[in-house]
């Protein structure tokens, strides 16, 4: 291998680790404040990409009717529960709200042709259709159960995953779909050429970091999660409502793995099933990171994207098997901290 082989690897490497950094950060963000293992993070990878690449054909995203059911649902639900609490404007206000997104993304949808609209039109659009299903997929699968076990949590989770992968399947189909890039061409650095879209998930995901450090320090919601995700009881003592707290968490989550999911797209060609990857060696990334660290787990995903890289030119048929394995001895040495931790308590 010589120079130039090495810094393209390390290129590719570093490109990848930052869509693996931010699923990294949005798992250790869900963990923290809801303790809920975040499996279908995946998901929302595959339909932001699918979803745009819906749009730019000019069909309607299936997304859209899976956005308008949800939303029904959980009409219906906080509606019935208003109704038995005789809380009549509670009732009108819930409709509202619930009617009002659907509503306008389906207007949106209908109104304009989506293939012709300029891409960052499209892609808030995407983000209008996808993002929504994060608060809402919580409101209907983990509020219900949000102070139950971490396993069971981890089993309601799994669940949900199976879910939305089928729906995945049944929506876009077996055959993958691709994205123009945000901006075509590369950049030339000497014998190096950088795609400007690789430029772009650098910087985005540099740009996300910088935005959710900010909102945990400066914002009152940002402090409100802080405060959950150390106290969960003393945070309810304190007024913060754990319900609104896990809904915020999980519209992150949901941002950052659509935002993953079209910068992804114009590199690869990614399938409804493409994203399952992407969470998991994320997942790793946080297992590094022991699911409480940000900075440690951002790290321990760029170590991935760099460990599948030079995996793939040394050994290509066994990537995937060198980078979970990496898993093996973080666990053993966090296992080995706790068992000499509570030796020494003892």
């Amino acid at each position: 291998m010589d120079t130039q082989i090495a810094l393209l690897l390390v290129q590719d490497g570093i490109t990848n680790g930052a869509i693996y950094a931010l699923t990294a950060l949005a798992l250790v963000l869900v963990f923290a404040v809801t303790r809920i293992i975040f499996i279908p993070m995946g998901e929302y990878v595959a339909y932001g990409a699918l979803t745009l690449a819906s749009l730019q054909s000019g069909g309607v995203p299936p997304t859209l009717w899976l956005l308008v059911t949800l939303a029904a649902l959980v009409a219906l639900l906080d509606g019935v529960a208003a109704w038995r609490r005789g809380d009549a404007r509670s009732i009108a206000r819930i409709l509202g709200l619930q009617a009002l997104m659907p509503a306008l993304c389906a207007a949106a949808v209908y109104a304009v042709e989506a293939d012709k609209l300029p891409q960052p039109l499209q892609l808030l659009l995407t983000l209008a259709l996808v993002v929504p299903l994060g608060p809402l997929i919580y409101r209907l699968a983990f509020e219900p159960v949000a102070e139950a076990s971490v396993l069971l949590l981890l089993i309601v989770a799994v669940a949900v995953h199976m879910m939305m992968l089928g729906l995945g399947l049944f929506f876009f189909g077996a055959e993958g779909s691709r994205t123009p890039a945000f901006t075509p061409g590369a950049l030339r650095l000497g014998a190096m050429s950088v795609p400007f879209q690789a430029l772009w998930i650098l910087g985005v995901a540099l740009a996300l970091i910088i935005a959710l450090a900010l909102f945990f320090e400066r914002s009152i919601y940002g402090k409100a999660l802080r405060a959950t995700a150390m106290n969960r009881v003393g945070a309810r003592l304190m007024g913060i409502p754990t319900q609104m707290a896990g809904k915020l968490t999980f519209a992150m989550a949901a941002l950052i793995g659509t935002l993953c999911g079209v910068l992804i797209s114009p590199l690869t060609t990614v399938y409804y099933d493409t994203g399952f990857l992407v969470g998991l060696k994320g997942f790793v990334g946080a297992i590094i990171g022991a699911l409480v660290s940000y900075p440690v787990a951002a790290l321990g995903a760029v170590l991935v994207g760099v460990l599948e890289s030079f995996s793939s030119f040394f050994a290509s048929a066994f990537k995937e098997v060198i980078v979970f394995t990496l898993i093996i001895p973080v666990l053993l040495w966090r296992s080995l901290r706790a068992r000499a931790g509570t030796e020494e308590e003892g």
